[in-house]
């Protein structure tokens, strides 16, 4: 077993968590990653992963030598991109987070055509709704669903999201629907965990901004669950139509309060720097920006209350 499948099964476990998620990344069998690290203590004398039946933990060498590890990696990865960046050739891994719903319904269907003309391309998906360190955790991309914040990292605009509050015809024939955003108190509100501005939805009405404290009787940390929840009644939620807007336009969800629209919020291609960006990055950006230049959600005719 050479340094470098030692380093990157060490890297691999720790970034998974474990050696099964490990080995499924590296397209190894479980025992071939185990080895590698087994082998990588040996050499070095020292224990780096205390392992259990529950769980993995880092010894205090484990985690200096992580970090060194991940250094080493990044800089053969750019090594590679920059014989790419020479030759014109989009090559080498290319590491990639998206949100969860948005990755399944809009990005999934992409990625063969994607590979289909970047033959020399392996691609590392990994879909997570929590915002991801991209220098930290080793992505090269991040799709991102929402206003930029990190002033440290380079973004490119993709599309737009409307975000609309809906609610199942059902709850709204039960409950009434809200005619102000002061009703909003009083209605059962699925929340989204991640969301930007938290609990506190924002609105721009006739006379400007109007900020609503909401109290959600259901908070959860994914978009598709909200939307299933609403869907069966369950309440009130605010999902981007991305999402949703096949619902509102076919009845199963209706828009309330269509007089306070929330602001537009972007879908952004996010990476650390645009200074020696690789070729395998610029493309995949390039990529996107032409697929959803005339993005499939929104063109939709909603029924509003």
């Amino acid at each position: 077993m050479d340094r470098f499948r030692e380093l990157s099964a060490f890297v691999a476990v720790v970034d998974s968590g474990s050696f099964v998620a490990a080995a499924e990344t590296l397209h190894l069998s479980k025992a071939a990653v185990s080895r590698a690290v087994s082998d990588l203590e040996a050499r070095l004398g020292a224990r780096l992963i205390q392992r259990t039946t529950r769980r993995l933990s880092l010894t205090e060498a484990g985690r200096a030598y992580h970090g060194r590890c991940r250094q080493i990696l990044a800089e053969l990865a750019e090594a590679d991109g920059a014989v790419g960046t020479v030759t014109g050739q989009t090559m080498g891994l290319l590491r990639v987070n998206a949100p969860v719903s948005f990755g399944i319904l809009h990005l999934a269907p992409l990625w063969g055509e994607f590979l289909a003309q970047h033959p020399a391309i392996e691609l590392d998906l990994t879909l997570s709704d929590r915002r991801v360190d991209l220098v930290e955790e080793g992505f090269d991309l991040a799709i991102r669903v929402t206003r930029p914040q990190d002033s440290t990292l380079v973004h490119r605009q993709l599309a737009t999201t409307r975000i609309v509050l809906c609610a199942s015809p059902a709850y709204l024939a039960e409950h009434g629907a809200p005619r102000s955003p002061a009703e909003l108190a009083r209605h059962a509100i699925v929340g989204y965990s991640y969301a930007q501005d938290g609990d506190v939805w924002r609105f721009a009405g006739p006379e400007g901004a109007v900020d609503v404290a909401t109290r959600p009787r259901v908070r959860v940390n994914n978009g598709e669950t909200c939307r299933a929840i609403a869907l069966a009644g369950g309440g009130i939620t605010r999902q981007p139509d991305f999402l949703v807007g096949e619902d509102l336009a076919q009845g199963r969800l209706v828009e309330v309060l269509p007089g306070l629209a929330s602001p537009p919020v972007g879908i952004h291609a996010v990476f650390p720097s645009r200074q020696h960006l690789s070729v395998k990055v610029r493309s995949l950006v390039d990529f996107l920006a032409a697929r959803f230049a005339r993005p499939s959600w929104g063109t939709g005719i909603s029924p509003r209350i």
